[in-house]
């Protein structure tokens, strides 16, 4: 899970967790990349990942999620998205990406021509009711706080929808209370 002083204690346990794009590039931009993650976040939630809250940003994403083995889970998520969506970024010709995902590859990754997610996830233990609904609005917010929405459902990308009672573009568990 990458050299991070931060670790999922309790596996079994919904943490808030931060994926990052490496040197924090835009790739979630169009439709097609954001499709790569919520296809790939819904064959794991088919295989028991639970997903309380999640938000799609351009160069990074937040989620509470639970699973028995949350590190495994976020292990298999972060290598098959980073496949297909360098696979996305070659085959539809964005250097640029391809070429800066090539220079910031940290030097110990050697099985390797490119590194897309930055090591570790920063994982959180929320427990416990206050916790939860907290780190949820910050996610829910993280748009409206960088300007692009007025209001948290507005963003597509985000579980926001399914807490106000619409909905999303992926199954979310609302009922973690």
């Amino acid at each position: 899970m990458g050299r991070s002083r931060y670790k999922i204690t309790q596996a079994s346990q919904p943490h808030f967790i931060t994926l990052t794009v490496v040197n924090w590039l835009p790739v979630f931009t169009r439709p097609e990349t954001v499709n790569i993650i919520f296809n790939s976040l819904n064959y794991l939630s088919n295989e028991g990942l639970r997903i309380y809250a999640y938000v799609v940003l351009e160069n990074h994403m937040h989620f509470i999620l639970q699973s028995k083995q949350l590190d495994k889970s976020i292990a298999r998520f972060k290598s098959f998205t980073a496949r297909k969506l360098i696979d996305y970024l070659v085959e539809n010709r964005a250097y640029t990406l391809i070429e800066q995902l090539a220079y910031y590859k940290k030097a110990h990754k050697k099985d390797r021509a490119y590194q897309f997610w930055q090591e570790g996830v920063h994982p959180e233990l929320k427990s416990g009711e206050d916790m939860m609904r907290q780190k949820i609005e910050y996610i829910h917010y993280n748009p409206v706080k960088r300007g692009y929405v007025e209001k948290p459902e507005h963003w597509r990308y985000s579980s926001a929808q399914n807490y106000a009672g619409q909905a999303g573009l992926i199954q979310v568990d609302t009922h973690w209370n």
